[in-house]
């Protein structure tokens, strides 16, 4: 893992890979389940509910929240989401909550995305959750049954790329135009293997949301992770 990964280690496994804990895990309706099938077929319960949240995100209509959806794929999503979270008492924001939204984005707003903390997601731009200091991985499908029952991840360790970023920028060039400069030399496999660790005067001046959309396109670099290291402000006595 990376170093501040080490903090979440339980063990190393005879792999060789690390057994990583999850402080924190955000699910929704696209990758979730067969998740869910395939802890019902081997009689699985959620190890830390309280560590859960879900909320419905991607296929939600955006004129009109009556239901049945006009799409039945969407509608078939809803339907799983909303039996799955009942079946296995996970705290729900559905489409009655005004805590709905997009999973990257209620993270932060609800104040569940903290500095420091593991974070897993089965959406590959969990890394936005990276601006707020977090250590935040997008998994796949198998990997959400693995996080909903054990509330951990296998996997190899990171090597850790730090990227400064230091200058001034000019007028009309964003966080997006950072983040996309970053990636143009390596290209898209660039980060394979790699956590990037975004740091220097560009980033410091960054508010949370450029730096959510620089963490945000690490994976397009190739990246696993990407976060941005908190500033510890200057005390004041």
């Amino acid at each position: 893992m990376t170093r501040s990964g080490d903090a979440h280690t339980v063990t190393t496994l005879p792999t060789g890979q690390t057994q990583l804990f999850i402080g924190l895990h955000l699910v929704h309706e696209v990758t979730t389940p067969q998740a869910f099938d395939m802890m019902r077929e081997r009689g699985l319960s959620i190890a830390y509910p309280q560590r859960t949240f879900a909320t419905a995100d991607h296929i939600v209509p955006t004129d009109t929240h009556a239901r049945p959806f006009a799409d039945d794929q969407a509608e078939a999503m809803m339907a799983a989401l909303e039996k799955n979270v009942s079946d296995f008492g996970i705290e729900f924001y559905g489409l009655g909550s005004d805590r709905q939204g997009i999973v990257h984005v209620i993270g932060p707003q609800l104040g569940l995305t903290q500095p420091g903390m593991t974070l897993a997601c089965g959406d590959s731009h969990t890394s936005t959750h990276g601006a707020f200091g977090t250590l935040a991985f997008g998994i796949g499908t198998t990997q959400v049954r693995d996080v909903l029952s054990t509330q951990t991840l296998s996997m190899d360790r990171l090597n850790v790329r730090r990227i400064n970023v230091n200058g001034s920028l000019p007028l009309g060039v964003h966080a997006k135009d950072v983040i996309l400069t970053i990636i143009r030399p390596s290209g898209v496999g660039g980060g394979k293997g790699y956590a990037y660790e975004y740091g220097g005067a560009v980033l410091d001046r960054m508010n949370m949301e450029e730096r959510m959309t620089v963490c945000n396109m690490s994976i397009e670099g190739g990246a696993l992770v990407g976060y941005v290291t908190p500033i510890r402000p200057p005390s004041t006595t």
